[in-house]
């Protein structure tokens, strides 16, 4: 065949490729953007839903909700699979196994891939109670290795020289993980890339809710830093770890154990574009900033001191 004509078929192959393929992509992505989450019951007492709710993304791919009844804070853990090692981000609201098996869960994972010697790699996106209780079920166990949720340990494991510039890689075989220094809700903060899912695991810095900020301008540095990379990777999707807000953009009442309606967990790289926006907008000074997506809470002197005192709303 002469090139023109080859160009010509693979063109055609291509367009036909895309009709397949994009819809493919587009029913994935709506599949988390539309997902409902098990959101509480008025009457906790009569809730039935499980304590942990497992939702399969893909065959390495998995997103954990806690039960509101078990913590109103219901955080969402990631749980990330390579051919050798399984990263877990956050741990929960609540330490007794009985109430939150989250080791048992993540063990069931493992068990479900025939992988039983895969290690276990449990990091945090920061060190508040409700994203660390359960630690306790997986230190001292075969396998696994917990990074520790303060600054020292942070830096040490995963490299960081120049905190917080830069980003260190995990591989976890076939699957690398960019890490990024987030400081400025919490001292030790960090956000996660996965250029498998192209998803942009945000912790507390972007969620449908309330972003509390511990730090204004380490705050605004680090979402700068995050829009950055967002411009030089593929992000499907910025997940944060938390959903406060309901469909229509209003907060639920803090505390609340049913929240009916909630906005969806996946926000856009636009909705983190927007953040940077409206805090270049505010300046140095510290304000609260309301959106229909989020709303920037600043948090004063006192709560800071007091956070310090009780790690932030410590776990159950």
């Amino acid at each position: 065949m002469r090139y023109g004509s080859t160009s010509l078929m693979v063109s055609r192959w291509l367009i036909v490729l895309a009709a397949f393929v994009a819809p493919v992509q587009a029913s994935v992505s709506n599949g988390l953007a539309d997902k409902v989450w098990n959101h509480g019951s008025e009457d906790c007492a009569r809730n039935q839903d499980p304590a942990i709710e497992v939702y399969r993304f893909d065959a390495d791919t998995y997103i954990l909700r806690q039960n509101k009844c078990v913590n109103f804070e219901a955080p969402f853990i990631y749980i990330l699979f390579g051919q050798h090692t399984v990263f877990v981000l956050d741990t929960g609201a609540t330490a007794d196994p009985s109430q939150f098996p989250l080791y048992e869960t993540v063990r069931s994972l493992v068990t479900q891939r025939n992988r039983q010697k895969i290690k276990i790699l449990v990091a945090h996106s920061h060190s508040h109670g409700d994203h660390r209780a359960a630690d306790p079920q997986f230190r001292g166990k075969p396998g696994v290795t917990v990074v520790e949720p303060n600054a020292k340990a942070v830096r040490e494991y995963f490299g960081f020289s120049t905190w917080p510039n830069g980003t260190a890689k995990v591989d976890l075989g076939g699957r690398i993980l960019e890490v990024v220094p987030a400081p400025g809700h919490q001292d030790e903060g960090i956000a996660v890339y996965d250029s498998r899912t192209g998803w942009l695991l945000a912790g507390d810095n972007l969620y449908p809710g309330r972003l509390y900020v511990r730090n204004w301008n380490e705050f605004r540095s680090s979402i700068a830093r995050l829009v950055e990379l967002s411009k030089a990777r593929r992000i499907s999707a910025v997940l944060g770890a938390h959903i406060e807000m309901s469909s229509s953009g209003r907060l639920f009442e803090a505390g609340s154990t049913f929240q009916p309606n909630e906005a969806s967990l996946a926000l856009a790289p636009e909705d983190l574009s927007r953040l940077d926006q409206v805090l270049r907008d505010a300046g140095d000074e510290s304000r609260e900033i309301v959106t229909a997506k989020f709303v920037v809470v600043p948090i004063g002197a006192f709560w800071r001191v007091l956070g310090d005192v009780l790690g932030w709303f410590s776990g159950n």
